[in-house]
C-alpha cells in the first residue's frame, strides 16, 4: 500500500536574525511526529524553498530527516531549469527520503506534452516516487486532467498534490485510482476524503495537528458525524491560515504559540496587525 495517505504538515522553515532557525526546526519536527501525522513536506512553498540557497535547503532537509525519527519526508522539488532540477533531484536523492513533490515548470507555460515529458524524466530519473503538484495558480498553468492520467501510468508517480479547484477533476482521480488523491486546500479536505481521497499536505495542520488527524481517522472509519463536527471546528482556522499570503499567518500563530519566531523573507512578509489580532483571539479561544 501506498505511503501517501493520511495528514501530512507542509512544513514551515523557521528563521532568526535572517539565518535558517535549525533548533526551532527540530522542535517543530518532534511536535508534528508526536501529534500522530503520517508524515512531513520540507522545502514547499509553506517552506519558502525559493528564498532559500542550495546549502540552506539541503541543510534544512537534513535537519528534518535528522528530527523525524523515521516519519517519512518528502521533499519539494520546484523550478522550471531542467538540468538544474534533475541536479536536486539527484543530491536529495541520496538522502532516506520518501518522495518528491514536483509542481509543473512555473512562468514558462509549456504545452501539456511538454509537462508529460517533463515529469516523465524526472520520474525516469528519481529513485524514490514523484507527487505531481497541481496548483496553477502559482506555476500558471494546469496540469489537465488527461494528463494526470497519462502521468498515472509511470510506476514511479504514485500521487498528487490536488490544488486545481475541480471538483471534477479530484472525482475522476479518486474514480481512477492508480494516483492517491492529497488535498492541497485545506479547506477541501473534508470534502476530498468523503469522496475516497488519499488524505491532505496541509499548512494549516501546523496549528492544531492532532484535531487534523483526528478528522482524517473519523472519515476512514466512517464516523462522518464526528469528522463533519471536527471540520466545522477547524473551518474558522483553515480560513485565517489563508486570509493573507501563506506562511504569513501560520507562522504568526506559531510564533504566538511559541514555536518559533514571526520571521520571513523577503517578499514574503508578516501577517498584518489585523490579521495578527484575530489569530491571537483565536488562540486564546482554543487554549
Amino acid at each position: 500500500m501506498s505511503i501517501f495517505t493520511g495528514i501530512w504538515v507542509a512544513l514551515v522553515t523557521p528563521f532568526s536574525d535572517g539565518q535558517v532557525d535549525h533548533p526551532a526546526l527540530r522542535k517543530l519536527v518532534r511536535h508534528y511526529a508526536e501529534a500522530g501525522v503520517s508524515g512531513l513536506v520540507a522545502l514547499g512553498t509553506t517552506g519558502e524553498a525559493a528564498a532559500l540557497d542550495q546549502l540552506e535547503q539541503q541543510a534544512v532537509v537534513h535537519t528534518v530527516l535528522d528530527a523525524a525519527g523515521g516519519l517519512p519526508v518528502i521533499v519539494g522539488l520546484g523550478g522550471n531549469h531542467s538540468g538544474q532540477l534533475h541536479q536536486n533531484l539527484q543530491q536529495f536523492s541520496e538522502r532516506n527520503i520518501a518522495g518528491f513533490l514536483i509542481p509543473a515548470p512555473y512562468y514558462v507555460r509549456p504545452s501539456q506534452q511538454g509537462i508529460i515529458d517533463h515529469f516523465t524524466r524526472l520520474a525516469d530519473a528519481s529513485p524514490v516516487p514523484l507527487v505531481l503538484y497541481d496548483i496553477p495558480y502559482r506555476t500558471g498553468v494546469q496540469i489537465e486532467l488527461q494528463t494526470l492520467l497519462t502521468l498515472a501510468a509511470h510506476p514511479q508517480i504514485q500521487a498528487v498534490k490536488d490544488c486545481s479547484g475541480s471538483i471534477a477533476t479530484t472525482q475522476a482521480l479518486i474514480a481512477d485510482g492508480r494516483l492517491q488523491v492529497l488535498a492541497g486546500e485545506d479547506i477541501n479536505i473534508f470534502n476530498s476524503l468523503c469522496m475516497g481521497g488519499s488524505g491532505a499536505i496541509s499548512a494549516a495542520a501546523h496549528v492544531s495537528p492532532q484535531r487534523f488527524v483526528a478528522l482524517y481517522r473519523a472519515v476512514v472509519e466512517q464516523r462522518l458525524h464526528d469528522a463533519r463536527a471536527i471540520f466545522h471546528e477547524l473551518a474558522p482556522l483553515i480560513r485565517l491560515m489563508f486570509a493573507e499570503p501563506s506562511p504569513g499567518p501560520v507562522k504568526a500563530l506559531l510564533a504566538q504559540q511559541g514555536w518559533i519566531r514571526d520571521e520571513l523573507r523577503a517578499p514574503m512578509t508578516a501577517a498584518s496587525p489585523s490579521l495578527q489580532a484575530q489569530l491571537r483571539q483565536l488562540h486564546l479561544a482554543r487554549s
